[in-house]
Order: structure tokens, then C-alpha cells, then sequence
């Protein structure tokens, strides 16, 4: 991989920091963690910023509403949004990070032509509907179902752990067309509409006492065949491009927030006299590592995508697997250099930190993370 800038990449780069320099200031105080529709109006507010500056769905392909821009802009972009501070994707993250993309790689023209706009402009956000109270981390052995009328289907069944449900209009769920069909050949991807009747949307409260997950109930909800992706039951095959995207590419913007914060704790440390522990700046030497090789990670991955057709490959479930668990370590430092006192003081501190231990479970387990890194990549046999 060639490493260095083009000049005009460079120029790409001056012209984004100008424009974040210029419209940043303007942005009104973010709301309250546990104030989702308040969120969910920044976040898309924010998106429609950066549509109408020509910067959203940067990477996408053109003929999906994208700027078709090459892997190091994408990069690029990344990098100095990330640096500036700008608000997070936030209740976009579904829509924008892997629903979108699995219907740019997937989906009709029609369909195209329908969610992709939406979603770039920040007029629709979507939830996740993956996740069943009884499956676990076995996503193959979910049991919402999905049974064919006509021109629709009817929907029964529960998710859980469904991100942005109680702000979203739409959900990417997955449901059993074909109960009879081993486990992963019996499902089917369908878009749903949130304001069908028949769904019910329980908020749940986390660790740090905001509701960005819920459960959803299904009651006999229909759903236009014309909203199914892919083929019936090829719903497996569809949701691992959708996995693809949330672990591969999903995650690369915090990579940079990381580094961010990792830098901003080495300063505090010589601040506060921490600094003269020398186990202590080991540790956030080791971390600097980690991070430092999880870029060049984020890099390869990016670009492997570009080169597959936009879609990432197995490498994400490395980057996941080590992100998750660095992540962790991030803020278990961040706790030694700061002390309790502060941590206790500091909510955005206790915040991030207790969502640092969400890591190594959302997106897929660790542990189902190293049996595809093993079985995957590595060729290892399948364990019994």
C-alpha cells in the first residue's frame, strides 16, 4: 500500500478542514445522552449538513446516491472529521454505516432508488432487527417468522438489543421464510416500516442509562414482498454483507476518536504527575501501538473493500476482535490517569467507559469473531 498523499488528495484534505473550521461553530449544544429524539434531530440535522456540502455517502458508489470517492479520501475524511470533533453518526450509525450499504451492494434499482436518498439527506434512520431473546450469539437460530400472503408476508416474532428502534422509521430485519430449511438457509432480509401496525417498540435502559437499544414485538406486522432483499430465503448470504459492513468499515471513524483520546490522556498524565509511573507509560505506549496498527488495519480494510466491489471481506472480524478488546484497555488506562475522583466527576468519561465494555459483544462476540478468524482465514477445522 502506498502510504503518501497526492497533491490532490491534500487539496481534498484542505478543503474539508476549511469547511469544518467554517460550519463547526455554527452547530447548536448537542442534547442529552438519554434525549433520543432530540439526538435523532442533531444527528440528521448534521447529515443534511454534510449532504448539502457534497461529503455524505462520501465512498458510496455514485449510482447509489455516493460521491464515489477512492479509499483515501474516504480515509482522509475520516481522519479530519474525526480530529475536528464532529458529531458522531449517532442515530444514523444503522442507515449510514451498514443498512445503506448492504442495499447499495444488494438491492433493485427500485430499492436503490427509494432508501439510499433518504438516508443520505438524513430523512430516514434506521434500526437493526438481528438479535432474538432466545438465539444469542447464534443468529442462525432465530425464530421471528415471516409467512408469505399474497403480495406481503406477516411478520410474528421479538428482537432485542434493536439499536435506534424508538427513533427509527425503518428496520433491516431478519425473519424465517422457511421454517422446514436448515438454519441458515431459511431466512429472508426484509426492510420493515417502524409505523406498521403490529409494532411494538420497549425501550431498554443500559449500564449508562441511556435507551439506544429496545426490545420490538411483532404482531402479525405485513411487509410488501417488494421490500425483501435479495432472494427468499437467501437472507443468510445478504446479512453477511450486511455483518461485513459493521465490522469491517463500521467502526473506523473511533479508531481516530481513540487516538484522540489516548492523546489526550498521555497529556493529563504528564499534567498531573502520572507521567513519572513508568509501567504506567509502557502501558499507554503499548496502547499507541495498538492503535497505531489498527489504522493501518482500518487502511487495508478500506481499500480491500474498494477492490471487492465495496464490500469488505473477512479482515474486519480481525479488526473487530483487537478494536474491541483495545478499546477496553483504552479506558482501564484512562481510569489509572485519572482516578476515581475524576472519573466520578467527568460523565462523558464514565459514559464511554462503561460503553467500552458493550465492544466485545455488539457486532458480533469475540468468541464468534476468533472461530471466523480461525475457520476463515487461518483455514482451522470447524469445532465440534
Amino acid at each position: 500500500m502506498d502510504l503518501a498523499y497526492a497533491p490532490e488528495e491534500e487539496d481534498f484534505r484542505a478543503r474539508l478542514r476549511a469547511w469544518l473550521a467554517k460550519v463547526l461553530p455554527t452547530l447548536p449544544a448537542k442534547p442529552a445522552a438519554t434525549d433520543w429524539p432530540g439526538r435523532r434531530a442533531y444527528d440528521t440535522a448534521w447529515q443534511r449538513m454534510l449532504y448539502d456540502a457534497g461529503y455524505a455517502g462520501l465512498h458510496w458508489p455514485r449510482d447509489a446516491g455516493g460521491q464515489g470517492a477512492t479509499p483515501t479520501q474516504h480515509l482522509i475524511f475520516l481522519e479530519e472529521t474525526e480530529r475536528a470533533g464532529v458529531p458522531y453518526v449517532g442515530a444514523g450509525f444503522v442507515g449510514l454505516l451498514h443498512a445503506g450499504p448492504t442495499i447499495a451492494a444488494e438491492g433493485t434499482a427500485e430499492q436503490r432508488a427509494r432508501w439510499l436518498p433518504p438516508i443520505l439527506r438524513g430523512e430516514e434512520v434506521w434500526c437493526q432487527g438481528f438479535s432474538e431473546p432466545d438465539a444469542g450469539s447464534d443468529l442462525a437460530a432465530l425464530r421471528t417468522k415471516a409467512v408469505r400472503d399474497g403480495d406481503g408476508y406477516v411478520v410474528s416474532g421479538a428482537k432485542i438489543w434493536t439499536s435506534h428502534a424508538e427513533v427509527a422509521d425503518w428496520c433491516e430485519l431478519l425473519v424465517r421464510t422457511d421454517p422446514e430449511a436448515p438454519s441458515h438457509r431459511g431466512i429472508s432480509w426484509l426492510a420493515m416500516p417502524m409505523d406498521a401496525p403490529g409494532v411494538t417498540v420497549r425501550p431498554l435502559r443500559t449500564l449508562a442509562g441511556s435507551t439506544e437499544f429496545a426490545e420490538v414485538f411483532l404482531d402479525e406486522v405485513r411487509v410488501p414482498v417488494s421490500h425483501r432483499l435479495g432472494a427468499e430465503n437467501d437472507g443468510w448470504r445478504v446479512t453477511m454483507v450486511t455483518l461485513s459492513f459493521e465490522r469491517g468499515t463500521a467502526f473506523v471513524g473511533e479508531v481516530v476518536a481513540c487516538r484522540r483520546v489516548l492523546g489526550a490522556l498521555a497529556r493529563t498524565a504528564r499534567a498531573n504527575g502520572r507521567w513519572d509511573d513508568a509501567v504506567l507509560r509502557r502501558r499507554l505506549g503499548r496502547l499507541n501501538a495498538d492503535f497505531a496498527a489498527l489504522w493501518r488495519l482500518t487502511q487495508w480494510n478500506v481499500s480491500a473493500a474498494q477492490r471487492g466491489g465495496g464490500v469488505p471481506g473477512t479482515g474486519g472480524s480481525v479488526f473487530k476482535l483487537r478494536y474491541s478488546h483495545a478499546r477496553q484497555e483504552l479506558y482501564d488506562a484512562a481510569a489509572e490517569v485519572l482516578g476515581a475522583g475524576a472519573l466520578d466527576a467527568d460523565q462523558e468519561w464514565i459514559a464511554d467507559r462503561l460503553s467500552s465494555l458493550s465492544y466485545t459483544i455488539a457486532a458480533g462476540t469475540s468468541q464468534i469473531q476468533q472461530n471466523i478468524v480461525a475457520e476463515r482465514i487461518l483455514g482451522l477445522p470447524k469445532g465440534r
